[in-house]
């Protein structure tokens, strides 16, 4: 069966694309406080989502250019990695001035532009910010080397002597999150060994003391000068890392809730209380976005109650596996472990720092843990594209809130053949050459052409994208996509477009259907149900009265295996809707 047939019932496609570029912006944000409750998020990275000035790294610039490319996608709030002044030793996650924009990006009237830009297109800012350190080139750090030890400028970070007689012993045995040690000596000035100092990831990125006013006064600032440019939100790096256990402890063998002693600590609670003040003091909803990843899912939700962050990334559904008990249960915890603090789940498949879900989802292991990436680690490209299609549909009818990661709308691949001396990532490097990095899903997105840069800088600019582009992504670029029907990118757009008209979708109750068990089937609202098989046959689809997507052309009318399809249903008695499993709660907005 043809995918534009399937692609929007009643409606045609011709139709829904002119609904979609001249769909109706969403209410200004003082008449509409809930609009991140069901909001689609699409998260930038700068360095490689447009070139508009030819140097061969993404900019402002690019992006205003492409605005309107994202309002026909049909998403609500952009969400920018760090934009600020950074050496780049970390992509941008190290921060040596949160008020000036990295010169390779722009400057700050251009964001400011931007962000107002971006308004009259119906899309909300939010800005990513880095509290748990910042670069080792910010003026607090070099004061704090220049003051010597015991100087108050010291005490905005963790300096400290070294263990062992000769103090050449690291004050603690802490594993760093990006592999190696996460402590770092300094040199006095007269070429003595001098503290160490402290770094949950790379040596360019202390770790700031959030037991010191000047640490929280500074971030509090920080927020209120963003959000006075108007920004929507604000995304936390790290956000569960910030405290520390001031004696600090080695790390326990099984630390109990709030025992371990760089994670999750309950004091973290009184600092987000804090900044959902101040983002409430403010007109409009500016919401608080936690990147929180936290093994216990109560633990989670904590940080989720009505004065503290509006929501955090759900993270456990995408480490899980392509397997349907395993995405089921993980919903299923999701929604009862959020509907106690009455916050809305957030969804997503991707994101900088994590495999592209078409080659994750080609392997035999599609699970994702930063642990277990390995070079040359085998995918089947075709495989994953039909589960990442598949999943992109389950993903985008689940409740509450979607994130999409830049080019997963087009379905790009991880890139796992960057030559060695255009990678960039600490990860790699601090892992011996072991972990291939998170350069693969960073690439420059393709726009247009037959041949890299696929416009990613205008025509005739001499520099090169900072990280090459297969010569195999022709097919994958906007301009090619964007005509084909059959196209990841139609997929999504068609998929933005019925979440955003269907009732019961975004935020609200979710119910599930009885299914033979590698079938996942949920209803959402009175005529709404979702299909995602996961099992290795071909299914018959429940009673319908029209599709309005499927993700593959059904075979012989039965939905092939690792596709989704939604359903318009007529209104189903209560007896005929399944029990949820494993004691999960249905989900009901408050």
């Amino acid at each position: 069966m043809d995918l534009r047939v399937l692609a929007a019932q009643p409606e045609s496609p011709a139709s829904a694309a002119a609904e979609t570029s001249t769909r109706r912006p969403p209410a200004p944000p003082q008449r509409d406080p809930l609009w991140w409750r069901s909001a689609v998020i699409y998260q930038i990275y700068i360095r490689s989502f447009a070139d508009g000035n030819g140097d061969g790294i993404g900019d402002l610039a690019g992006v205003r250019k492409h605005l309107g490319y994202l309002r026909d996608l049909g998403v609500d709030a952009i969400w920018f990695t760090p934009w600020y002044e950074s050496p780049l030793a970390d992509g941008g996650y190290d921060v040596s001035d949160y008020r000036t924009i990295n010169p390779a990006f722009g400057e700050l009237a251009e964001a400011e532009a931007l962000i107002q830009e971006a308004l009259q297109f119906g899309i909300r800012t939010i800005i990513d910010v880095v509290p748990n350190h910042i670069s080792d080139q910010h003026p607090w750090f070099q004061a704090a080397l220049a003051a010597g030890p015991g100087s108050p400028e010291r005490e905005r970070f963790w300096f400290r002597p070294g263990n062992g007689p000769a103090g050449d012993e690291m004050p603690t045995h802490w594993v760093s999150n990006f592999s190696g040690e996460t402590w770092t000596r300094t040199v006095n000035p007269d070429g003595t060994p001098g503290e160490w100092y402290l770094h949950l990831f790379t040596p360019q990125q202390p770790d700031l003391n959030w037991n010191h006013p000047d640490v929280r006064a500074e971030h509090e600032a920080i927020l209120r000068f963003w959000f006075d440019r108007g920004v929507a939100g604000v995304r936390i790096d790290s956000a569960a890392l910030l405290v520390k256990d001031a004696t600090l402890p080695e790390v326990p063998a099984d630390p109990g809730p709030g025992e371990h002693p760089n994670q999750d600590r309950d004091e973290l609670h009184d600092i987000y209380r804090g900044w959902r003040a101040i983002a409430d003091s403010y007109p409009g909803t500016r919401v608080l976005v936690g990147e929180i990843w936290l093994p216990d899912i109560d633990r989670f939700a904590m940080y989720l109650r009505p004065d503290e962050l509006h929501t955090a990334f759900n993270f456990d559904f995408l480490a899980r596996p392509w397997n349907a008990q395993e995405l089921r249960a993980s919903i299923d915890e999701t929604l009862a472990a959020h509907a106690p603090v009455h916050a809305p789940s957030t969804w997503v498949l991707s994101n900088h720092d994590v495999t592209r879900p078409v080659t994750r989802y080609g392997r035999e292991d599609s699970s994702f843990a930063f642990a277990k990436k390995r070079v040359g680690t085998p995918t089947d490209l075709r495989l994953g594209e039909r589960r990442a299609r598949a999943a992109a549909l389950l993903t985008a009818a689940l409740p509450g809130s979607l994130y999409i990661y830049q080019g997963d709308e087009l379905g790009l691949p991880e890139v796992e053949d960057l030559p060695a001396d255009r990678l960039e990532d600490p990860m790699h490097f601090r892992s011996g050459g072991i972990d291939p990095g998170r350069d693969g899903c960073r690439v420059p997105l393709p726009w247009r052409g037959i041949h890299p840069p696929y416009g990613f800088s205008p025509a005739g600019a001499s520099a090169e994208p900072w990280l090459p582009q297969p010569e195999s992504w022709a097919h994958l670029t906007v301009e090619a996509e964007q005509s084909n029907p059959a196209s990841m990118l139609w997929l999504y757009r068609q998929a933005l477009r019925i979440r955003r008209k269907t009732d019961g979708l975004g935020d609200g109750p979710l119910a599930w259907r009885d299914s033979a068990e590698d079938v996942l089937v949920f209803a959402r609202g009175e005529h709404f149900v979702n299909v995602t098989n996961l099992s290795d046959v071909p299914i018959a689809l429940p009673e319908h009265t029209a599709i309005l997507l499927s993700s593959s052309p059904l075979e012989h009318g039965l939905l092939p295996p690792d596709s989704t399809a939604w359903l318009r249903t007529q209104h189903e008695p209560p007896e005929r809707i399944a029990e949820p499993r494993r004691g999960a709660q249905t989900h009901h907005q408050q």
